[in-house]
């Protein structure tokens, strides 16, 4: 049966379609409330001039669909397929920022808390998002310093000889260590985390009295003033939470800025009335989204009060309708009511089924969305979304208010849409128009792609240079403050490793590095970076294990595919966009490295080489044939000089060998 026969046998209920390739691969996912008609108008004459649906239509070759029962269930269903099978000619939502967890393991004999950027169905217990990202580092620090329980990568499945340093200062219980903790305490202790990351500080603020009443009653003091310093710690922060939530509701902003073919959205996150922090989205090929008709649009024109095709509540928020890229018209004032879109001649950019598309990926699945989405123009599908998200939320034991998705027209919120807009002009500009960044920006950009606890200010990076294990070197170059240090770079020739083993080199010279380091009890850097792979990375990994040196944190970039791995995170490889500044300061710092291992190692190859002819002279050893090339520069220098000359550097029997060697 060939395609347009078997479009002819969908049927008209809701659905989703996948249409395929000619390998039977998926090039695209849509919804429909029809599937027959929607499918079908892909082959209408006017629809071939369209760039996008012509090329999608000349190459499928096949068309699948699964019928559901209503609209929602086909945007949950979308949503999934795209994100199952990355089709090409769908959006794909790509950004260099996620927000981060606090992850609850569990499901380990002794849990631990972390701060993580991937959500895994593993039996742990995940609490957030988080706004800005350095709140969940606080807030896990915050748990080591009151509750004591661990982050590190220590292996708990075995007990080790003694505790690391994290005991000591009375950060962690030392489930380590044999004997060192009760399971009972420290099961005790994960309840109390997770009554706190729950935000049950009621319930959990209970529970610490009635200890610390038992604790002073069985004349325990010392564990009853920590008690007592609990429940201050958690009273205050539940203070803060009613005052953060009486200041207002929560809500996600967004703006954006398409010119050239190329985008940038803006999202501002608002927490309790107050903008906690921003993220950028960026795409440069959008053939979904863009027509060959009249132009995009960089902006989007609020339209006249009383213009057709906008229904506006009082406090100005429209509530649907708005008709995109319609003419102008006169609205009931009798004034011309203008485009919603500026035009240019060109390709026409659709907001509306874009923003349906990024919604629909940002917040169908997650754990937490806000009351408010406020976005700059309406679409299609909006209050099938505000349905699916609003029962998502009310399912998973939510906020339970329902989830509203507005266009405001007017007012402070309207405000803030234009805020948002001139926000992602400038990042357009920042990413599109090759813009120098701000330093400060890059490392704090740097700190939220890899999840470090603090912002980077020295990077540390190793690599290995060798041919076939021959003369193989090390170098460590320095990054600090912005630029390359080179008064601290450091050059390192491997001793103990034979042959080709460059994890074996790489867990040599790490380990020399942060042994000395130990030793001068100098700070250790911001990041250890590895120019290598994941074999690297753990290879360095061990090495600071060995040396009880836990919570550094740790990354490799791999050379042909420039993925970043963050240790502890290696199942989430990093892919950063290559526009990315994040992504060129650490190819910068990973070139650095790499040209100066391999001119040290050049510069062992050429005294390797030039000093082979001096050592087949009888009575020349390595320290002599050193000694001549550093005074004479060159063998050639050597076969030149005389006598007297030679006699300078080695002895006259040693002169007269040299001479001897070169007149034969």
């Amino acid at each position: 049966m060939d395609l347009l026969a078997k479009i002819r046998t969908i049927p008209t209920e809701p659905g989703v379609y996948l249409y395929k390739n000619a390998e039977g691969e998926v090039i695209y996912v849509g919804k429909a409330k029809n599937l027959r008609s929607r499918v079908s108008s892909y082959f209408h004459e006017g629809r071939w001039e369209d760039s996008k649906t012509g090329t999608l239509v000349r190459e499928a070759a096949d068309v699948d669909y699964i019928v559901v029962a209503n609209n929602k269930e086909a945007l949950a269903l979308e949503n999934n397929l795209i994100k199952q099978r990355k089709p090409r000619f769908n959006i794909l939502l790509r950004d260099d920022k996620t927000y981060p967890y606090v992850k609850l393991t569990l499901s380990e004999r002794w849990p631990r808390v972390y701060v993580t950027r991937r959500l895994r169905k593993d039996g742990s217990a995940y609490y957030g998002p988080y706004f800005p990202a350095n709140l969940a580092y606080r807030i896990v620090d915050l748990i080591h310093r009151n509750f004591l329980i661990p982050s590190c990568k220590v292996d708990l499945t075995r007990f080790h000889p003694r505790p690391c340093l994290q005991y000591y200062i009375k950060r962690c219980l030392g489930p380590c260590v044999e004997n060192l903790t009760e399971a009972d305490i420290y099961q005790e202790a994960v309840r109390d985390v997770k009554l706190f990351l729950e935000g049950r500080p009621t319930d959990l603020s209970k529970s610490l009295h009635a200890r610390m009443e038992q604790a002073a009653a069985d004349q325990e003091y010392e564990r009853a003033a920590r008690y007592r310093d609990l429940i201050s710690t958690v009273e205050q922060l539940q203070e803060r939470q009613r005052i953060a939530s009486a200041e207002g509701d929560d809500a996600d902003v967004f703006g954006y800025h398409y010119e050239n073919g190329m985008l940038a959205v803006n999202l501002f996150h608002m927490r309790g009335g107050r903008v906690v922090d921003r993220r950028e989205f960026f795409w440069e090929d959008l053939p979904e989204f863009v027509t060959d008709q009249m132009a995009g649009m960089d902006h989007v024109r609020t339209a006249a009060p009383g213009c057709p095709g906008e229904r506006s509540s009082p406090d100005g928020v429209s509530t649907g309708n708005l008709e995109e890229g319609s003419r102008a018209s006169l609205g009931a004032d009798g004034q011309e009511c203008p485009s919603p879109h500026e035009h240019e001649p060109g390709d026409q950019f659709h907001p509306g089924e874009f923003f349906s598309a990024l919604l629909t990926q940002l917040y169908i699945g997650q754990p937490y969305v806000p009351r408010n989405l406020y976005i700059p123009v309406d679409f299609e599908d909006r209050e099938s979304l505000e349905d699916l998200l609003s029962d998502q939320i009310a399912n998973s034991g939510g906020h339970g208010a329902r989830v509203h998705i507005l266009v405001p027209q007017r007012g402070d919120k309207r405000a803030l849409l234009d805020l948002a807009g001139t926000n992602a002009k400038q990042s357009y500009d920042q990413r599109f128009r090759v813009l120098k960044p701000n330093a400060r920006k890059i490392q704090e950009e740097l700190q939220d792609v890899l999840g470090l606890p603090d912002l980077p200010k020295r990077i540390e990076c190793f690599d290995i240079s060798h041919i076939q294990g021959a003369e193989t070197v090390a170098s460590m170059v320095v990054w600090e403050d912005g630029a390359m240090k080179k008064s601290d770079y450091r050059k390192f020739i491997i001793r103990t490793v034979e042959g080709v083993d460059d994890f074996a080199s790489m867990r040599e010279v790490v380990t020399r590095r942060y042994k000395r380091i130990q030793q001068e009890e100098k700070a250790m850097p911001s990041l250890v970076l590895i120019d290598g792979g994941l074999g690297q990375l753990h290879a360095a990994a061990e090495a600071l294990e060995a040396l009880e040196i836990i919570n550094q944190p740790l990354a490799a970039i791999a050379k042909r595919e420039e993925i970043l791995y963050v240790y502890g995170q290696e199942k989430d490889p990093i892919a950063l966009d290559h526009h990315s500044p994040v992504l060129h300061l650490i190819q910068l710092i990973r070139d650095e490295a790499h040209r100066f291992a391999v001119t040290f190692h050049r510069k062992r190859r050429q005294i390797r080489d030039r000093s082979t002819e001096l050592r087949e002279i009888p009575g020349i050893g390595e320290s002599t044939t050193r000694r001549l090339l550093e005074h004479f520069g060159s063998v050639q220098a050597v076969k030149q000089a005389d006598e007297a000359a030679l006699s300078s550097v080695v002895t006259r029997i040693q002169a007269e060998s040299i001479k001897n060697h070169f007149r034969k």
